[in-house]
């Protein structure tokens, strides 16, 4: 399903589970046309099948289980991470040219986008400095070595620029297999968990949250490169 309007942002949800190596084939071309002037900027909104990825600062030991699912090469930033069913991926491909070439501001309004759409489910997502994502403290847990109330991962951010547009994105765990994170480790961090909106004990669908995203998207970046 496609939404757009003249000089907006176009809005894909992709049916089914997109496959990783064609959807990223997709995405890179996609941003050579807006680079080139001839494509709207772009968000799409899809699951994968299992896998991990790779990011460019991915560390061979932090994949735990390399044979457990297929390992891809992802070129964004970032380290190992997991996408699956049930988990909402959005790939953004925006022109920063257009809106700033601030990577740093563009990273922390991606954050804002997730942890506003969080909010809309009462759901307090917090950056934590030295670890990308979001995050969401769980009072429910036992504290930590440290005496401090355990953190679990709910939302990864990992992108890369080409002439300044931007591609890859943000995931957000809805109700994914929460152990298929075993096989690595995410984001090399050892010491926190992750979660998902179900695993908090909220009965949101997947619609809910495409709701959420395209709501806070508008309020944050604006439908048409503001």
């Amino acid at each position: 399903m496609t939404q757009t309007q003249p000089n907006a942002v176009e809005w894909r949800v992709l049916d089914g589970l997109a496959p990783y190596a064609q959807t990223l084939a997709a995405m890179e071309a996609r941003v050579a046309a807006i680079a080139q002037g001839s494509a709207p900027e772009a968000v799409w909104l899809l699951e994968h099948p299992p896998l991990y990825t790779a990011g460019t600062s991915a560390k061979p030991v932090d994949l735990v289980q390399p044979d457990r699912f297929p390992v891809h090469l992802a070129g964004r930033g970032g380290q190992y991470t997991y996408h699956g069913p049930g988990q909402r991926v959005a790939y953004v491909m925006l022109d920063l040219n257009k809106r700033g070439r601030d990577v740093r501001k563009f990273v922390c309004a991606l954050e804002d986008w997730v942890i506003k759409t969080l909010a809309e489910f009462n759901i307090k997502g917090e950056r934590r400095a030295g670890r990308v994502g979001v995050w969401v403290v769980r009072p429910d847990r036992a504290l930590g070595s440290n005496g401090q109330p355990a953190e679990d991962k709910i939302a990864a951010i990992g992108i890369k620029l080409r002439k300044w547009v931007s591609f890859h994105g943000i995931s957000i765990n809805h109700e994914p297999d929460l152990s298929h994170f075993d096989g690595i480790v995410p984001c090399g961090i050892a010491d926190h968990g992750v979660t998902s909106l179900v695993d908090l004990g909220l009965p949101v669908t997947m619609a809910d949250l495409d709701l959420a995203l395209r709501r806070q998207f508008d309020a944050g970046f604006g439908a048409g490169g503001r």
